[in-house]
């Protein structure tokens, strides 16, 4: 048995056959239940009480969630995988080494920062303020875990299932080729964000545990109090998570040009990585402002006081960009694509 039947298999009752979700699309639940009692009269016309579903409600109040279904589905499939547990754990692990290596090298002498002076983005700051792991964890996250945990989730989300057999069961059932694109898509984003939380919540933690806290200084020079601090950390966490749209739509629209998950997934981080070392190369200064890793580490102007927006919104513009152009491409593709398995 596959793995996307077997997790479509494990969700609570009344999750995974949810009424968009039917193998036979018949709807399930309370809407199911109105049909079947009344009879030839629920046939009739979609006026006066034979139109109405339990207690008396309109069908058409159903429709809200069944729209809701697929996507409450999607969500819970995705978070309940293995592979998907094993991610954010990996993810929430960076943290907790990078924290106990500073702790350690602190602990015998030494500073922080390479020999050199090139250590990574605010690593020196963490053993003055705890807050700073924070901020030193998506550094060190962004350019190479992050984005390759998303391309794992994005690129196994159509092909993933096309392989295991279940993605034509889920367009038997009344959802739609664009709804549930939407939805996949939807799924990447939200995975963008857990993970991005998860990585943020675990070094706040392991740096509360293992070093001071209090004011921050900002990389201007002045302070600012622990709340502004912390509530910067927020929004720096909120703009790393909107940095990654741009591998979800590259890693959907991989995902809807083949039938193989494994294949989907390793294109994708293929892809990430690839770009990664254009953006790094200088003769190629041209293109990369239009690459969607160029802007990534502008989250740390959110620490200037005041805050530099500029290459922050252009980061954004740039995310939102691939997202309307790959997805755009993933829809083309999706909507006409022959569904065999």
């Amino acid at each position: 048995m596959s793995q996307a039947e077997t997790d479509r298999q494990e969700l609570p009752h009344g999750q995974a056959e949810a009424p968009d979700r039917t193998a036979d699309g018949s709807p399930q639940g309370p809407a199911a239940q109105g049909s079947a009692a009344q009879g030839p009269a629920a046939q009739g016309s979609a006026q006066g009480p034979a139109a109405q579903g339990p207690a008396g409600a309109p069908r058409v109040a159903l429709y809200p969630r069944r729209q809701l279904g697929l996507f409450r589905s999607e969500l819970t499939v995705t978070f309940r995988r293995w592979r998907t547990l094993a991610l954010l754990a990996v993810l929430a692990a960076v943290p907790v080494l990078i924290g106990i290596a500073v702790k350690l090298e602190t602990d015998h002498g030494s500073t922080a920062r390479d020999p050199s002076g090139n250590g990574p983005a605010f690593l020196t700051d963490i053993t003055n303020n705890g807050l700073f792991l924070v901020f030193a964890a998506l550094a060190a996250t962004l350019p190479v875990f992050l984005p390759m945990a998303i391309g794992v989730i994005a690129g196994d989300s159509v092909a993933g299932e096309a392989g295991a057999g279940t993605l034509r069961y889920l367009l038997v059932a009344p959802a739609g080729r664009t709804r549930l694109l939407l939805a996949k898509f939807v799924c990447a984003v939200a995975f963008c964000l857990a993970a991005t939380l998860v990585v943020a919540a675990s070094a706040l933690a392991v740096g509360a545990l293992l070093f001071p806290l209090g004011d921050v200084t900002t990389i201007s020079g002045t302070q600012v109090s622990f709340g502004d601090g912390l509530g910067r950390a927020a929004l720096i966490s909120a703009v790393v998570a909107a940095s990654l749209v741009g591998v979800a739509a590259v890693g959907l629209f991989v995902s809807t040009l083949t039938s193989s998950g494994i294949a989907a997934m390793a294109t994708t981080v293929g892809l990430v990585i690839t770009v990664q070392i254009l953006d790094g190369i200088p003769q190629l200064h041209a293109i990369q402002p239009y690459l969607f890793p160029h802007y990534w580490l502008s989250f740390a102007d959110l620490l200037r006081a005041p805050v530099y927006w500029d290459e922050i919104v252009k980061n954004l513009g740039l995310q939102g960009l691939y997202a309307v152009v790959f997805g755009s491409a993933a829809w083309a593709r999706f909507s006409t694509k022959d569904i065999a398995a």
